[in-house]
């Protein structure tokens, strides 16, 4: 009986195959084979980007990893830290510790009193008048 050893490689892409190489290689201070982040990692929610108000003086930027980065005026990094969205919800943890919450509808985000929006959408062209 003859066994076909690689089959799949007359079928996979050039591409294909780098991500097959890499997802079976083994690290040398590991025994566990090495699995590219791509494959291991969630697709962000759709509300990561920029939020911002209309008249821009606040500026939240949600990060795919989970952390957020907020400016205010000139002020780069006025507040950072870590969030989670549920749905609609996203609760907020400063990296001081101070807790915050909010709520998406859409392209606009209510949280702390403030009404921000998904920069360059719709919801914010109206908003800002332009």
């Amino acid at each position: 009986m003859t066994l076909m050893r690689f089959p799949l490689l007359t079928v996979l892409s050039g591409a294909s195959i780098a991500v097959l190489v890499a997802a079976c290689s083994v690290s040398p201070d590991r025994e566990t084979p090495a699995v590219p982040a791509e494959i291991d990692q969630e697709p962000p929610h759709p509300y990561v980007g920029m939020w911002v108000t209309a008249d821009g003086h606040i500026r939240q930027e949600l990060l795919a990893n989970g952390r957020y980065d907020e400016a205010r005026g000139r002020r780069k990094s006025a507040y950072t830290g870590s969030y989670q969205v549920f749905g609609t919800r996203i609760e907020y943890v400063d990296d001081t510790g101070f807790t915050a919450d909010g709520t998406f509808d859409a392209d606009i985000l209510h949280h702390g009193g403030d009404v921000f929006y998904r920069e360059g959408s719709d919801a914010h062209r109206r908003s800002s008048g332009s």
